[in-house]
């Protein structure tokens, strides 16, 4: 059923209004007078259906909490319990009144980005660059010049190793195989937990040849479970038939296969290598970023499944920056893993790598290369102030929903902070004009 509105009750005459009791010049009053919420209720207001079931939250309620949630960098459960204790976040989510108990339970947020899902995620990344132009934050002249990059956006998962993958394995098919009362031979639930705890003390001793062999006989418990449980149960549901093809491709995978299995949990993510020398690997998918050169708006963001080739990811990521923005992008700045790359014939945007020699560039195109290593700290405050550093959300489309709301909080960020800048300097230039005022001349007296 479509969100329901609010309605006025007789109570409410005895209730404290939010605009009586907060600073409406604060930062955070000032977002939320700007941002265009029709434009989200009217998009995502088509996704619910008439007189069916029980009516949905408020629009405004479920896409602020999740600004509030990248901006702040908070978890479901915490921005529900911020909402109830700070009267800011309750007038940016759209209550009138001060709100005393929790409006939704944090599952309801789950829920609703299975709603929105990928495909329509991008219009909250697009209601913050709206908010930019309208308040004149970012200018047409600013979308001219991008800067593009990739990073990794790692999944919540523990550092895979074999012994772990064979251990974890092995526990989910037992207790499968309990729910479903199926007779097993032998669970190995003591003794395989004493071998994985031995293999961790051998591997820290630098004991390898022993944790080798330990390791060896997790993967040889796992084994004889699967094969148990195939031998017992011929016909196996979905779900039990999903966790025996998981199981078999970690036990039968080698170290140097492609496309191997990292996680239980998460079987989408990839093994990266960025040529980082304290991160050599990271396990989740690659993330696209697009950037303005000159003030660092985030206008396009990606998660990319398949660890593709850098330049193989720039067409559809200008397309995505021209659609969010609504200009043309006429000049794109690269580092070296972009190199090679030919675009399409419709989009006409000019690619300027990194490293090319001094004497060969003019005076404008040194400068803004050398704008172009900007959007490497737009990625680190991403990462971890907006909650990209560990993606808890489910999936690939949990991926992609996690990389969007993550350039949302930057964007949201940087508005705030304009706001705040703006507060500052009404308040000097308050201040000045009562403490410098005009010299009235003296009257003649004749």
């Amino acid at each position: 059923m479509t969100p329901k509105k609010q309605k006025k009750s007789p109570d409410d005459l005895y209730r404290s209004r939010l605009d009586s009791i907060i600073n409406l010049n604060h930062p955070l009053v000032n977002l939320s007078n700007k941002i265009v919420w029709s434009y989200l209720e009217e998009k995502y207001g088509k996704l619910y259906v008439e007189n069916v079931g029980r009516p949905g939250l408020p629009t405004r309620l479920m896409a602020g909490l999740h600004y509030l949630k990248h901006a702040y960098d908070k978890s479901d459960e915490s921005v529900v319990e911020g909402f109830l204790e700070n009267p800011y976040w309750q007038y940016f989510c759209g209550c009138t009144y001060f709100q005393h108990e929790l409006p939704l339970d944090p599952t309801s947020l789950i829920k609703w980005r299975q709603r929105i899902g990928e495909e329509n995620i991008e219009e909250m990344l697009t209601a913050t660059v709206e908010t930019a132009k309208q308040s004149k934050e970012l200018k047409r002249n600013d979308v001219k010049r991008v800067n593009v990059d990739t990073t990794v956006q790692e999944k919540a998962i523990a550092f895979p190793t074999d012994a772990g993958l064979y251990q974890k394995a092995r526990e989910k098919l037992v207790a499968a195989a309990h729910q479903r009362n199926i007779p097993l031979r032998q669970t190995y639930k003591r003794v395989g937990k004493k071998a994985y705890a031995k293999q961790g003390r051998y591997r820290h001793a630098g004991q390898m040849k022993r944790a080798r062999k330990t390791t060896n006989k997790l993967k040889t418990y796992l084994g004889r479970v699967i094969r148990d449980i195939e031998r017992k149960y011929p016909d196996p549901d979905k779900e039990m038939t999903e966790l025996l093809e998981l199981s078999s491709r970690i036990y039968s995978q080698q170290r140097h296969d492609k496309n191997k299995l990292y996680s239980l949990w998460a079987p989408e993510v990839e093994c990266i290598a960025k040529g980082k020398s304290h991160k050599k690997y990271e396990f989740g998918c690659k993330a696209s970023f697009v950037s303005t050169s000159k003030n660092n708006w985030i206008i396009g963001v990606q998660a990319l499944h398949g660890n593709p080739y850098d330049g193989h990811t720039l067409e559809e990521a200008l397309r995505q920056a021209e659609r969010i923005s609504g200009y043309r992008i006429e000049h794109a700045y690269c580092d070296r893993g972009y190199r090679g790359v030919s675009l399409s014939k419709d989009i006409e945007c000019e690619i300027h790598l990194a490293g090319r020699r001094r004497k060969t560039m003019t005076r404008s195109e040194r400068k803004w290369l050398k704008r172009r290593s900007a959007i490497e700290p737009v990625i680190s405050h991403v990462k971890h102030d907006n909650g990209m550093e560990r993606n808890h959300l489910h999936g690939e489309e949990g991926d992609q929903i996690n990389a969007v709301l993550c350039g949302c909080g930057f964007n949201l960020r940087k508005l705030l902070r304009a706001f705040s800048f703006s507060l500052v300097f009404s308040w000097i230039k308050y201040n000045l004009s009562r403490l410098i005022r005009p010299v009235k001349p003296l009257a003649y007296t004749g």
